[in-house]
């Protein structure tokens, strides 16, 4: 058995295999997103120079008090690794969209901090964003399929982080 893997990790008993139907639910969903994440990525970078995970940092800074976070909740919030997201500020503070300092309450973590160039940067790249999820995602769906998307992620959210659930 490799390293990486304990044996109460493994299931037990028989897997519960997907049916014909969850398979293509399964597969349509995940090639789909993927897909749609790869569209709207190529994109924003196209016409801003601005990858999709630096967008993100930019939003999830823009929507924090004092758009300022510690580096290490910015990182949870984006889904990166510390030193991921360490390296993409290191990328966003040479363009001076974004600024580190020591967090005052303990002397010891650091804060990303979102300069005013960053924000202009932000409110450049944001209608870009917005007219692509639209075009290639709400635009393709109806009304009853937009309420049952937000009821799918509001469900997979309650599992997966509650925390996110508006």
């Amino acid at each position: 058995m490799s390293a990486s893997l304990s044996s109460e990790s493994l299931p037990t008993g028989e897997p519960r295999w997907l049916d014909a139907e969850e398979q293509k639910a399964w597969r349509a969903w995940l090639y789909s997103a993927q897909l749609l994440q790869h569209r709207l990525d190529r994109e924003l970078t196209h016409r801003t120079g601005i990858s999709h995970a630096y967008y993100e940092i930019l939003v999830a800074l823009s929507e924090a008090p004092e758009r300022m976070m510690r580096m290490s909740e910015l990182a949870d919030r984006c889904l990166s690794s510390r030193s991921r997201l360490s390296h993409a500020v290191s990328r966003l503070e040479e363009r001076g969209w974004v600024r580190r300092q020591v967090c005052t309450d303990d002397g010891r973590g650091q804060l990303a901090v979102l300069t005013d160039d960053g924000f202009e940067a932000l409110e450049y790249a944001a209608p870009i964003h917005v007219e692509g999820v639209r075009r290639e995602l709400f635009d393709r769906l109806s009304p009853e399929q937009v309420t049952a998307m937000r009821d799918f992620g509001e469900t997979l959210l309650r599992h997966l982080d509650p925390t996110r659930v508006p």
